[in-house]
């Protein structure tokens, strides 16, 4: 084990920052920790790093407690938020800054920044001024610095937050080659889904400074274990249920369905909400008949079979529900597509052709293994 908090608390007088936070990292593992805005990641990193001395807890690297241990004292290597570059140092002599304070001589240093510039495509930079950079070369040579003294753990504090779309995507590609090349434990912190899920081994989800979830990316956000995070990662419709156990029949967006169709939980929870990604929801038009397209049919018999083309259970039907359209937007890579259902609760479907129109009736259809349900009160 690399890196190790447990039970970490950290207090600014009487405001809580992060309570009770306990975690770890694996050898060579990248693990992004994920969140909103003040939701306390920036005091797990000072307290990794040594800026700050937790309330209560611990903070072990490679087995061996390092709770008061000064900064410049633990082999960790740090990438803040805002770039912080000597301007009066060259390129290579801000890679070098970490190095010279140790016992490496002169040629090792420099062999040593040679190295790390190379690693980050940046060696025709060396004797460049900061000033002269651009802001993904400015990243890349933060994280050769960081890198050069081989530290135990790597911590990325929001290191894509000023960078502009296209930049971000191919700075993160850039951070995931270098991690599996060095293989250095590395923790990224954002509160950005997609810089997180395109990264992690492993996410870790912090909400007001405790942990509410961790996992594998596509497990958290596939089958969500809470509410809040079922909301937070990535795009997603909320819906009532209500379950009327005379009749045997639950009320999903104003639809009756059957109770054998829907997961056990809804019938299990009192109040239950159920969530469902846009991606997983389609929609087809109503016809004057009132009766779907053909197209929706045949999703439905696709739906209904397995992949070995046998016939599955009742909970691999789908569930149908009706509604309006309100608005159909184009973003580019897909159609927002807008309903409101009969229930009055709104929901989004992402569609790659514009076959609906605004005050189309539609009807909106979704597999129930594709339904997180949770409880009203979480």
């Amino acid at each position: 084990m690399t890196l190790e908090l447990d039970g970490v608390t950290h207090r600014y007088g009487s405001e809580r920052a992060i309570d009770d936070v306990s975690l770890s990292l694996d050898d060579g593992e990248l693990v992004a920790l994920l969140g909103p805005s003040g939701c306390g990641k920036t005091t797990v990193v000072q307290a990794i790093a040594g800026h700050l001395d937790p309330t209560a807890g611990r903070v072990s690297l490679r087995g061996a407690d390092v709770t008061g241990v000064p900064p410049e004292d633990r082999n960790v290597g740090v990438v803040f938020q805002r770039s912080t570059l000597y301007p009066h140092m060259t390129v290579g002599e801000n890679v070098a800054y970490g190095l010279e304070s140790g016992d490496l001589p002169a040629e090792k240093v420099s062999e040593r920044v040679d190295q790390y510039l190379e690693l980050v495509e940046l060696a025709d930079r060396r004797g460049a001024s900061p000033e002269s950079l651009s802001g993904g070369e400015t990243r890349r040579v933060e994280l050769a610095r960081a890198l050069a003294p081989e530290p135990d753990v790597l911590l990325l504090d929001e290191p894509l937050s000023a960078l502009d779309k296209g930049l971000r995507a191919r700075l993160r590609d850039e951070i995931v080659r270098i991690q599996r090349r060095t293989g250095v434990t590395t923790l990224f912190v954002t509160h950005d889904q997609e810089d997180a899920m395109s990264v992690a081994d492993r996410l870790v989800v912090l909400r007001d400074g405790a942990i509410a979830a961790a996992g594998a990316p596509r497990r958290l956000y596939e089958s969500p274990p809470t509410q809040f995070v079922a909301s937070f990662l990535g795009r997603s419709n909320e819906l009532s249920a209500t379950v009327d156990g005379e009749s045997s029949t639950v009320a999903i967006g104003g639809t009756e369905v059957d109770l054998d169709v829907v997961p056990s939980e809804v019938t299990d929870a009192a109040r239950p909400m159920v969530h469902v990604r846009p991606n997983d929801l389609t929609v087809e038009a109503v016809s004057q008949s009132g009766s779907t397209s053909s197209s929706a049919r045949d999703a439905s018999v696709r739906s209904d079979a397995s992949a070995d083309g046998e016939r599955s259970d009742d909970r691999a039907r789908p569930i149908e529900i009706r509604g309006t359209v309100t608005r159909v937007r184009d973003v580019g890579r897909r159609y927002d597509v807008r309903v409101e259902v009969d229930s009055g609760e709104v929901v989004t479907v992402e569609r790659h052709r514009d076959e609906v129109s605004q005050s189309d009736r539609v009807t909106v259809s979704v597999a129930a293994s594709d339904l997180s349900v949770f409880l009203v009160s979480e």
